[in-house]
């Protein structure tokens, strides 16, 4: 078995990798896939924590779109992510990894609140973290709550889990000759734009010195191998 170049991750998720067909709700077999990658990392011996966003239950830019406060919106999309967070625990608890929610916002009933000594006392003692809520403040993404978390629990890596293999100069589904890139320094990347992760997410991250890696989730063992600490995707970093 290969030695990891991590001890500890945090994988940022798409609300879309729970989604059923169509991109819209939860599909208990697409959980069941992502907690059977999730596993595959933890089997390793990597502590692994998730940020999971809320796009499949709720957008935000449709909302704001009909004239909604973006507050409200942001809020709204912030409970996405919980039932998202929920549905994720149960079935990395299926495949017997043992898993805690935490919330930005707090809701005993359903998860912990997040306070940071408690997740890092988690992750020591081999649970899984998922982080729900988001940053708990309208106005930043789940990016942006993935690489907060990430940089609060002292990970070492980002993996940006999502539907591309890689960052491109172009969307490569509608131009296949858009070039792809291996590497990248933080600079270039917000220079670009890049569409997989906002500026601010980007920034925290170059401030902090923290890699992005960006792989596609759905590639047979990306995540495995970015964890890793294997060649695959885009490293974003110095």
């Amino acid at each position: 078995m290969p030695v990891p170049k991590y001890g500890r991750v945090l994988v940022k998720l798409g609300g879309e990798a729970l989604a059923g067909p169509g991109g819209t709700g939860i599909s208990p077999v697409r959980a069941k896939k992502v907690a059977a990658k999730i596993k595959a990392v933890k089997d390793h011996g990597i502590e692994i924590a998730m940020v999971i966003g809320g796009g499949n239950v709720w957008r935000g830019e449709d909302g704001i779109g009909h004239g909604m406060d973006r507050a409200t919106a942001d809020h709204m999309g912030m409970l996405a992510t919980v039932m998202n967070a929920l549905a994720l625990r149960d079935a990395l608890e299926q495949v017997e990894v043992v898993t805690r929610v935490q919330t930005a916002i707090e809701m005993r009933t359903l998860a912990e609140p997040y306070i940071r000594l408690r997740a890092l006392r988690h992750l020591e003692k081999g649970r899984a973290v998922v982080f729900g809520g988001g940053t708990g403040n309208p106005f930043f993404t789940t990016d942006s709550a993935g690489a907060l978390r990430a940089l609060e629990i002292n990970a070492d890596v980002l993996i940006k889990a999502t539907k591309v293999d890689a960052v491109y100069d172009d969307d490569p589904h509608s131009n296949p000759d858009a070039k792809r890139y291996s590497h990248l320094s933080y600079i270039e990347a917000l220079n670009m734009q890049v569409g997989v992760m906002d500026s601010t997410a980007i920034s925290l991250c170059m401030d902090n010195n923290l890699p992005i890696v960006v792989v596609d989730l759905w590639e047979p063992g990306s995540l495995e191998q970015a964890a890793l600490g294997e060649p695959v995707g885009t490293l974003i970093g110095a």
